[in-house]
């Protein structure tokens, strides 16, 4: 199998096979080092998982009454336990859908969608690219980006 190793922007990364194992830098944003990332080795479909640590973190929830999301804005030092999420394109640009759930000083939990946050710490991630590429477009009717295999 053959190993090789990148940097990026806030990011180091190594591929194993068709594998990448990623870190991102201390006080980098995760969304924004991840889309980097992406962005630089061209995946256009895939699956990401990820653990860390953050001191600011933006979730969004989506109303389904509305058709809106809500941005709520937490800051504070809490655990990645797990970000979870997708590579899929749309409007013709690669874009990441990530999940995260965070736990608190008081072992609380907070999760949503993940809009932004602020490592503090560490933030380590395993990307599993697809040799296909995913469509999402907007449904109207439910308001959110759905996958469109025609495209």
């Amino acid at each position: 199998m053959e190993i090789q190793n990148y940097k990026g922007k806030n990011w180091s990364a190594r591929k194993a096979g068709s594998i990448y194992i990623v870190s991102l830098s201390n006080h980098c944003n995760i969304v924004e080092g991840l889309t980097d990332f992406v962005q630089d080795q061209n995946i256009q479909a895939g699956e990401v998982t990820g653990i860390g640590a953050v001191s600011e973190a933006t979730l969004r929830f989506f109303n389904p009454s509305t058709k809106k999301y809500v941005d709520k804005t937490f800051k504070e030092q809490m655990e990645v336990t797990n970000i979870s999420g997708n590579v899929s394109e749309i409007e013709g640009k690669a874009l990441l859908h990530l999940h995260i759930t965070l736990g608190r000083e008081d072992y609380t939990a907070l999760a949503g969608h993940l809009l932004e946050a602020r490592i503090q710490g560490a933030a380590e991630f395993v990307f599993y690219p697809l040799s296909t590429r995913v469509v999402k477009i907007k449904n109207n009717e439910i308001g959110i980006n759905l996958y469109d295999f025609e495209q």
